[in-house]
């Protein structure tokens, strides 16, 4: 990755947090950081907000404190600011696709807030064809290189390349492995029979057959990133609570979902939601098409 990475900031500490992150991301890529804020609001808000110009002043006095404070902490990013005149969907929206790589803030779990307040988070993630990660305030920047793998979640093809490459190359930047985790589905329970009786041969051929999936679709980055080391999984449960469970021992977790997805609303997926709510690490959210 060559092009900056953008970390959007709204004055909460769930954004405060997402610039370290993302600044720490920029430090270990060798790219430059932007900060950026949105000051103008959608018109039915508008009208009951403060007054245009005293937003921009507050929006500029945000961005160079903060600015400020990355140079401070991080002498050796090269560190950029933009006071966009536009709504923070649009402004968000339009700032990943030029740059390739989004920082916001969330909160933790059992709830979502910062840009992801109301529509706006959402609609970002569902718009963006790009990554995008979610980053809560309590989030601990990984600075030491034996502190959690990046766990990415595979699916099958064509959902899997797009997000195990983005591990692999987080795994890379970070001096970390990737535990590829795949989850499949629990044997049926039958009322008649024991859960026992004639089903242990069938689940251990179907979990080997999904151990097959997933050392197939990571096998093109393994020989891509020979240095980075690999974990790879297969766990009986539903992608959500496997995911959640494993991002206990993560530094990132990546999930992907469809860049193209029926007019009905925004919509990220089960998964990428349960992750945004109640995983304890950071969380890249990467479409695929």
């Amino acid at each position: 990755m060559t092009q900056p990475i953008t970390a959007g900031l709204d004055g909460s500490p769930e954004s405060l947090a997402a610039v370290d992150w993302a600044a720490e991301e920029a430090l270990r890529r060798g790219v430059p950081l932007r900060l950026v804020h949105a000051w103008m609001l959608p018109p039915q808000t508008a009208r009951t907000a403060q007054a245009p110009e005293a937003r921009r002043l507050w929006g500029q006095e945000l961005l160079d404190w903060t600015e400020k404070q990355v140079r401070d902490r991080y002498p050796k990013v090269e560190v950029a600011t933009e006071l966009l005149a536009r709504t923070p969907v649009e402004a968000l929206v339009a700032e990943n696709a030029a740059t390739g790589l989004l920082v916001l803030g969330a909160h933790g779990r059992g709830a979502v807030g910062g840009f992801l307040l109301g529509s706006v988070g959402l609609r970002v993630l569902t718009l963006s064809h790009h990554p995008v990660v979610m980053v809560h305030k309590d989030a601990a920047v990984q600075t030491e290189p034996d502190k959690g793998d990046i766990l990415v979640g595979i699916q099958d093809p064509p959902g899997s390349a797009v997000p195990i490459e983005f591990a692999f190359a987080a795994a890379k930047a970070h001096g970390t492995g990737v535990r590829a985790v795949r989850a499949c589905a629990p044997p049926p329970v039958f009322p008649h029979k024991p859960r026992a009786e004639g089903l242990t041969e069938e689940t251990s051929q179907g979990e080997a057959a999904e151990m097959e999936r997933l050392v197939e679709a990571v096998a093109l980055w393994r020989e891509k990133y020979p240095g980075v080391p690999v974990t790879e999984e297969v766990e009986r449960g539903h992608a959500a609570e496997v995911l959640l469970a494993a991002a206990s021992r993560a530094s990132l977790v990546v999930v992907g979902r469809p860049a193209h997805r029926p007019v009905v609303g925004p919509r990220i997926g089960h998964v990428a939601h349960a992750l945004l709510h109640h995983a304890d690490c950071p969380v890249a959210v990467v479409p695929y098409e």
